[in-house]
């Protein structure tokens, strides 16, 4: 009998089961997939970072090399190649996590696991996969079996992804030629990274998105230099507009999409991106057998320790309420495994970061200025602009700037956002000081390397108390 199991080997699952083995428990680990790793090293944050990276650097070639006295001559892609790099990325870091499976001798089961029976003291879970079943028992069990994309069914749309026309985030990480133009449906993150990668390749993107504005829960501020950064760059939006109906031609797709008015137009391109976000995955585990509880969502219910309704079953990551980060479901994973070792373990989800990697990168943690007034907090505001800063200028990054909220009386911080060159590194300092009860003086007086980069959160942190030196 194990210890502890868990299923799901992406993020959340497999740093959960890597602490679990630390503290002495005895663990295994299931994964339907060939890989280890989950969406998130497959098909998710992994590959459609290093296709960003990629497709950035063609783009600097093309627009920015010749500011710098580079010239390179015509400029062609290699698809192909650019793929195997990408494959390659993610099958280094696949393996690593196999190694350390290995490493840390948690048992590793492949198929799909399914539970079979529970009582207090002992939980068995059916393995399934096609060469054979086994019931293994175990003590605690965690689920961990992440998100599936929500498809053009889920909302409203009578139109199957077929892989080529009618396409998800998986199929835009691995495309064998660059369309000519595409129709990006959400203007969220995974829309707006896998746009801005085709885009940069010479695709002819056009975003469509049903609320007024993209990335809703950053600053408000912040999102219009984050949109007006993107549109520079070709990226098109079409801000409350709704697709209304899909119609599929021999060679391209056809998108009703409603209008602010009431009224309908036509866009007709190669492809059509469904990138409206996700939904847990939570198929194939037989919780109504047992009695897990689900929320109205269809997500796993738990209590502040992550535990479900059944005591020794817990969840994480994707599977219950709170962002689909994985940086969320590894905190929580870590967490869930100090329970169950019977040790402390606390997650602050108010300074949960958000990262958008297109380039500038667009990074935000903490309260909204918008959430300050609705929460009627009294708050003062320090922003500083990137093109200021002397190591921006010498790299030919200015775009953006950030911006620093906090406590009119106590001077704590309370909301950082950034868009600019490196912001999801920049946003780490925020994110600590704001662990620590940092105040925008703390931040705004520590010593800065110069010329640096992170000298702009310095002068924004100054600025909250009109105190900044170069602005």
């Amino acid at each position: 009998m194990y210890d502890v199991v868990v299923i799901g080997s992406g993020p959340g699952g497999y740093v959960c089961a890597i602490r679990c083995a630390q503290l002495g428990l005895k663990t295994a680990i299931i994964e339907k997939n060939a890989t280890l790793g989950g969406t998130c090293l497959n098909i998710g944050c992994i590959p459609s970072k290093a296709l960003l990276d990629s497709s950035e650097k063609y783009y600097q070639a093309i627009h920015h090399f010749k500011e710098h006295g580079i010239q390179v001559g015509n400029v062609s892609i290699d698809l192909d190649t650019m793929m195997k790099r990408k494959d390659q990325v993610v099958k280094e870091l696949t393996d690593g996590v196999r190694f350390l499976m290995n490493k840390n001798k948690i048992q590793v089961y492949s198929g799909v696991g399914s539970f079979y029976s529970y009582s207090l003291n002992k939980i068995e879970i059916q393995v399934k996969n096609p060469q054979k079943e086994e019931i293994i028992e175990t003590k605690k069990c965690v689920i961990a079996t992440g998100s599936q994309v929500i498809t053009p069914k889920d909302i409203g749309l009578n139109v199957e992804i077929d892989g080529e026309k009618i396409i998800v985030s998986d199929h835009a990480l691995a495309l064998k030629s660059i369309p000519k133009s595409m129709l990006v449906i959400g203007g969220g993150v995974i829309g707006l990274e896998l746009g801005s990668v085709w885009s940069r390749l010479g695709t002819n993107v056009t975003i469509v998105e049903v609320l007024p504005d993209i990335l809703m829960n950053l600053d408000g501020k912040m999102r219009q230099i984050a949109r007006k950064a993107l549109e520079k760059q070709g990226l098109k939006f079409l801000l409350n507009h709704k697709v209304v109906d899909i119609q599929l031609k021999k060679d391209s797709v056809i998108s009703k999409i409603q209008t602010p008015k009431n009224e309908t137009i036509e866009i007709e391109t190669e492809k059509v991106l469904v990138a409206v976000g996700r939904k847990p995955y939570t198929n194939g585990l037989n919780l109504e057998k047992i009695g897990v509880e689900l929320n109205q969502r269809g997500r796993i219910k738990v209590n502040q320790h992550l535990e479900t309704n059944l005591k020794n079953i817990y969840a994480i990551g994707d599977v219950i309420e709170g962002p689909m980060l994985a940086h969320k479901a590894e905190e929580e994973g870590i967490a869930v495994a100090h329970h169950i070792a019977n040790k402390y373990a606390h997650v602050n989800y108010d300074l949960c970061p958000y990262v958008v990697y297109t380039w500038p990168e667009i990074a935000w943690v903490g309260k909204s200025e918008e959430k300050l007034i609705e929460e009627g907090i009294e708050y003062n505001v320090g922003t500083f602009l990137f093109k200021a800063n002397g190591r921006a200028k010498g790299m030919g990054e200015t775009e953006g700037q950030v911006k620093i909220l906090a406590h009119k009386k106590t001077d704590k911080i309370l909301g950082v956002s950034i868009v600019g060159p490196y912001a999801s590194e920049i946003l780490g300092e925020a994110v600590i000081a704001m662990e620590f009860s940092g105040s925008s003086e703390d931040l705004g007086r520590s010593f800065h390397s110069h010329p640096n980069l992170l000298e702009v959160i310095k002068e924004a942190a100054l600025d909250v108390n009109k105190e900044a030196i170069h602005k």
